[in-house]
């Protein structure tokens, strides 16, 4: 059997207040692709129509389209008339997200050291001493969102942020590898020292240097993937 997952924080409770403005499936949805992909629902969860149309307060029919576009990504895995279940990380899925995201990201950064921009260096630092509190707290869940935030304003100061959406979209295998791979030795400075030297690549207006550092910081999980599998083998597909 797999070890569990150290959660650093509760996790949002499926209950908790949807925002009357906005549409609720894709509220729904969020949520659950979030406790997915931080591994609170951890893969062969059941999930229930019935219990989560009850802990949201909603009809069946939000809870269904949630469902489908949770699908649609490969997070569930509905069987009709049975049951729906939190998927096994699909390696393949999360390989091609891993190549889409790094062939985006290393036009990216090419293309923001050429035009240094002091006022992205001031925002990337402040995100990066963001996520040394959060690292410092332990709070994994949050390090692992403002490692996102760092990412996407890459994407925002490229004008890229519909890459980012897109991006987002096909990262849920890859972000729960991500998850599982955060615990180990070193792994958490790791990643703050990569931001640490993308930013200042950029900055420096080094575009190969900014690649380099990029590539390294981005192939981590995967290269490390026998040690996530043999720790996690449950978690994942065959």
């Amino acid at each position: 059997m797999a070890p569990p997952i150290a959660v650093s924080r509760p996790a949002a409770a499926p209950s908790e207040r949807l925002d009357p403005s906005r549409r609720a499936a894709p509220q729904v949805f969020e949520r659950l692709r979030g406790l997915i992909t931080t591994l609170s629902l951890p893969p062969g969860t059941p999930l229930s129509r019935v219990a989560l149309a009850a802990e949201f307060g909603l009809s069946s029919t939000p809870i269904r389209d949630a469902l489908m576009r949770l699908a649609e990504e490969g997070l569930v895995d509905v069987f009709p008339q049975h049951a729906t279940l939190v998927s096994r990380i699909d390696l393949s899925s999360a390989q091609q997200a891993h190549f889409l995201r790094q062939a985006l990201e290393l036009e990216i950064v090419r293309l923001l050291a050429q035009s240094p921009s002091a006022a992205l260096a001031e925002a990337l630092d402040a995100l990066i001493g963001r996520q040394r509190q959060f690292a410092k707290d332990g709070d994994l869940e949050a390090f692992m969102a403002s490692d996102n935030d760092f990412h996407a304003r890459l994407y925002a100061a490229a004008d890229k942020q519909d890459l980012w959406l897109l991006v987002r979209s096909r990262s849920g295998h890859i972000d729960r590898l991500r998850r599982l791979h955060l615990p180990s030795a070193g792994k958490v400075q790791d990643i703050l020292r990569h931001h640490r030297l993308i930013t200042r690549s950029i900055a420096d207006g080094k575009p190969d240097e900014a690649q380099a550092h990029l590539r390294s910081h981005l192939s981590g999980t995967l290269g490390d993937l026998g040690a996530i599998r043999r720790t996690y083998p449950t978690y994942l597909a065959e």
